[in-house]
């Protein structure tokens, strides 16, 4: 087994995007695709390249590490696509890319061929005010200010009226809700679907990273909230991913959370590397000074209750995540969002 895959499965693995997901297999070799789905019959492709067409779809192969594999050579970058995975029941169900590095616009939910590699120009900040005054302006982008009829400001349009205003009222840091895709508009974001990819309600992720530079150029520094505790039920989501409960546990006692969300099954290696990869994808790619952990209680004690006690492997889970990150990482600020009195997370 090689030894990307194996760090996968034993939930070591801080940069599983590299295996899994949608990458370029060269130049006009089209893309290749890999997907976890262990107890899923059988796994197609389908997006612009055939027209969405079940009847002319990719098979994927299911090879001896476990995984989905396949090369699609007319596939080309910024073009739409879902798997089309049959069940153990033998049902049929059209899911995103759980890697996906982009998403189409709402109301679609397709993923989207991207290879972010944004040329930054500013500098990180991480680190640079470890030793003074911290103020920091919390905001949910779609809600701070939106175009006339509606619409929402992209990256470099937050960035023209956002960063002069931060400036003005002296802010240090300024935190993003949620950037990540997720599917209701009333919401703030923290039920995600594409832990990945940027949400494309402002814009594509060269024009998130247009806003983070911004902000860099400014002596502003960036946080995210992260959401590693739960995700959104959506059909074409993570939820019954292959036709069993492979990202949530699969007893709703513990599965579903108080939001109506489905909760992450941290005692498995590979879901793991699901999201610790995704904290650090969004340290790496684009460049935050920070993540604010959600929701931390629900990673202490079972469904954040301590009446139910510590739950030993979500706990576990976080200790792994935070210290792999600090190492990769070492001046990024890693914040816990925590009321349980818990000694030591913050």
């Amino acid at each position: 087994m090689r030894p990307d895959v194996e760090e996968f499965f034993c939930g070591i693995s801080f940069d599983a995007y590299r295996l899994l997901g949608s990458h370029p297999a060269g130049p006009g070799r089209g893309w290749l695709f890999t997907m976890w789905a262990p107890h899923a019959r059988r796994v197609q492709l389908l997006g612009d390249w055939n027209g969405w067409d079940l009847y002319s779809a990719a098979e994927l192969t299911f090879c001896e590490d476990g995984l989905w594999r396949g090369r699609v050579p007319q596939a080309q970058l910024g073009q739409l696509y879902k798997y089309n995975i049959q069940g153990p029941d033998g049902s049929w169900q059209l899911r995103a890319d759980p890697f996906a590095f982009a998403f189409e616009a709402l109301p679609g939910t397709a993923s989207r061929l991207a290879e972010p590699n944004y040329p930054f120009a500013a500098p990180l900040l991480r680190g640079a005010r470890r030793d003074a005054p911290v103020l920091i302006y919390e905001l949910h982008a779609a809600s701070w200010r939106r175009h006339w009829d509606g619409r929402y400001y992209t990256g470099p349009e937050l960035a023209k009226s956002l960063v002069p205003y931060l400036v003005e009222h002296h802010y240090t840091h300024v935190e993003f809700l949620p950037l990540a895709e997720y599917p209701f508009d009333g919401s703030w974001g923290y039920q995600t679907t594409g832990f990945f990819a940027p949400t494309s309600r402002y814009g594509t992720p060269d024009e998130l990273c247009t806003l983070i530079d911004a902000c860099h150029a400014a002596d502003i520094g960036v946080i995210f909230d992260f959401v590693p505790v739960h995700f959104a039920v959506d059909e074409y989501g993570l939820k019954r991913f292959d036709g069993t409960a492979l990202y949530e546990y699969p007893a709703a006692a513990v599965g579903e959370s108080e939001w109506g969300s489905c909760n992450f099954m941290h005692s498995r290696g590979e879901i793991r590397c699901f999201l610790q990869s995704a904290a650090d994808y969004w340290l790496r790619t684009f460049h935050a000074d920070g993540l604010r952990m959600d929701a931390v209680s629900r990673l202490i004690y079972w469904q954040g209750d301590p009446a139910r006690g510590v739950n030993g492997s979500t706990l576990e889970f976080l200790k792994n995540m935070n210290q792999g990150l600090q190492q990769r990482h070492p001046t990024a600020m890693l914040i816990a969002e925590d009321s349980t009195n818990f000694e030591k997370v913050t």
